[in-house]
Parts: C-alpha cells; structure tokens; sequence
C-alpha cells in the first residue's frame, strides 16, 4: 500500500482543513515546491496535491505552485481541484503533472469524464468525497444525488482505473479512516482505491491495509508531527 504525502494548496501557501470547511484552515508553510521536496526526501513515491482555490472556485487557480512542485521533486504528481474542462487537464499535464483528478465534473458530465479517458488513459483519477455515503461536490459544500459506491461503479464502467475515495466527515481529524466504507468501496469496484481522510497514527494506516486499497493519502497527521513518513512508507508496506 503506497502513502500519498498531501500538499494542498490555497492563497500559494500550504495548508489543512477540518472537514473540508474552509473556514477552519491552519498554514503549515508558505513554499509548496519545499513541501514537496521534502516529502520526497523522506521516502515519498507519489505526490499528492490539491488545488483548494480551483475547488472552490470552479478553476485552476495554483498553476505556478503546482509547476513549481513538479519542477522540484523526480517522482510523480497527482492533482486536483477545479478541473472542468479538457484545456484544464492539458494544462496540469504540461505543468508536468502524472494523474489529473476530476471530481466535481464527473458528477454532472459523465461524458465528459468518458472523453478525458479516451484520450489520457490512466492519467486520469476520479476524486469521490463522501459526506454520509453521498457524493459532495464543489469543494464539497453541496451534495449530489448518487451513494459513492454507486457512483464509483458508473465511472469504473466508463473505464476509469483509479478513484481517490475521501470520507469528509473524518477528514483532518486525526480519528481514524472510515475503514468499512474503504473496504467496501474496493469490493465493489475491483479497482485502485486510495483511501483519504482520518489518518491520525500508524495504527491507522495498518488499519487500512487489509482493506485492499492502493494507497492512503496522508495531510495533516505529517504536518503535526503524529506520523513520520518513513514509518507511514513502512507500515504500508506491511513491514511494522
């Protein structure tokens, strides 16, 4: 099981939210690139990053920081927040960006996301944010219509290989994942799962291990100081 380190990134600086509510946002540091060459020196395969101003705002916003983080770590990017159109994805991709993650526009344009696929294959990764087991959508103020499971059903039958699969209720709080939802989410698909939200301790990561999910997006719990990465890197690998 591979850790996903996370930045996210709102007003160019590096930051946590509680629950996704952007009126709780604490700031762990104002150089994104760092950040990320940080995580990457301590033992980090895939960076994890977040666009909370595109989220929130329906477009890419941090373009320059998430050059910059590409232009100064070797291993692969993954990002997302605000990614509506195609000319959205070119432009993350030309940033030097592996994996765009779309997530509000998969709700409302399951065509949409049909077409990204053609054409950019597994470069693309569907974001689902849970909030009581429906989707959220808009930088998760809003809720849609569809169960998670079921949603994620529909976008593995369009074709696509990985979901990122976030629980909003415990995200940033340190409490634990909602480890029934990952498992269940992984049964029903067949495909990648990456779990996020909840990730507070080691226990937790190896918590999540039996789940069958591919990865674990870890944010808050790093900046704290309640996990080290080399040990996160470790307990998913199954080797603590």
């Amino acid at each position: 099981m591979r850790i996903y380190p996370a930045i996210d990134i709102k007003d160019g600086n590096c930051v946590r939210l509680l629950r996704g509510s952007f009126s709780d946002v604490t700031v762990y540091g104002d150089n994104p690139a760092q950040m990320a060459k940080k995580w990457e020196e301590l033992g980090g395969e895939f960076i994890h990053v977040v666009d909370l101003d595109g989220a929130l705002k329906g477009h890419g916003v941090n373009a320059q920081a998430i050059k910059s983080i590409c232009d100064a770590v070797s291993v692969p990017v993954q990002t997302g927040g605000g990614i509506r159109t195609m000319s959205d994805i070119e432009a993350k991709l030309l940033c030097g960006i592996s994996r765009v993650i779309i997530g509000t526009k998969a709700v409302s344009d399951a065509e949409f996301v049909k077409e990204a696929v053609r054409r950019y294959g597994d470069k693309i990764v569907i974001g689902i944010d849970a909030k009581d087991g429906m989707v959220a959508i808009e930088g998760w103020e809003k809720t849609s219509e569809f169960t998670a499971v079921d949603f994620a059903k529909k976008m593995v039958d369009i074709g696509v290989k990985t979901i990122i699969y976030t629980d909003i209720a415990t995200d940033g709080t340190l409490m634990g994942p909602n480890v029934d939802a990952m498992s269940e989410m992984v049964k029903a698909t067949g495909i990648d799962i990456i779990a996020s939200g909840g990730v507070g301790s080691i226990e937790h990561i190896k918590s999540l291990v039996p789940t069958g999910v591919e990865g674990v997006i870890t944010g808050r719990a790093l900046y704290t100081g309640n996990i080290e990465l080399p040990e996160a890197i470790k307990a998913g690998k199954g080797e603590l």
